[in-house]
């Protein structure tokens, strides 16, 4: 059985790719055959989520475990899940984080299940413009954030919807000592 994929982005409007996968391969298999169409080189924590048919993501599969996951959340690992593990229906939404740090995903659907002779090995096979940049440069997001606590304040007291009298500093109760007296 193959998995036709078809996968964009949010970010670059003629940007598309559309992948041919066995569905006995790994969720790593993909994330390969993911970087390589798009150039991009494997040197980020990325990870694949399962969303809901609202794109809202409700398992994921990491490249690694990080170990934060709590210990009643089932742990999944890109080499050790294959995509019919999670992925079973036509039309079911996958998102892929390729830039962790910008927050930064293609969104995926599985747009066919073709049955018959397995694809032997995963290919590209359709292209269309150009891959968004994969890491966010830290510097224009440096240019972005605000450097010392002065420009915090600064921007905290330019927010319209603060005002200064409706803060009632003995409204609250500071108790000395214990912090839970």
């Amino acid at each position: 059985m193959t998995y036709r994929f078809v996968l964009i982005s949010n970010e670059v409007e003629d940007f598309a790719r559309e992948y041919k996968i066995d569905a006995g391969a790994t969720f790593y298999d993909f994330h390969r055959l993911i970087l390589s169409s798009c150039g991009y080189a494997d040197d980020q924590p990325t990870s694949f989520f399962i969303c809901n048919d609202e794109w809202e993501e409700e398992q994921e599969v990491m490249l690694e475990d990080m170990g934060a996951s709590r210990a009643d959340e089932d742990v999944y690992l890109m080499k050790d899940t294959k995509l019919e593990d999670l992925v079973e229906e036509e039309k079911q939404h996958l998102a892929y984080m390729f830039d962790p740090i910008g927050n930064r995903m293609f969104l995926i659907e599985l747009a066919e299940i073709i049955f018959g002779a397995p694809q032997t090995q995963p290919v590209c096979s359709r292209k269309h413009g150009k891959a968004p940049e994969q890491a966010t440069n830290l510097e224009d997001l440096e240019k972005d954030t605000p450097r010392n606590a002065d420009e915090l304040n600064d921007e905290f007291r330019e927010n319209d919807e603060f005002d200064n009298e409706e803060l009632d500093p003995e409204g609250f109760e500071i108790s000395e000592g214990n912090p839970y007296a």
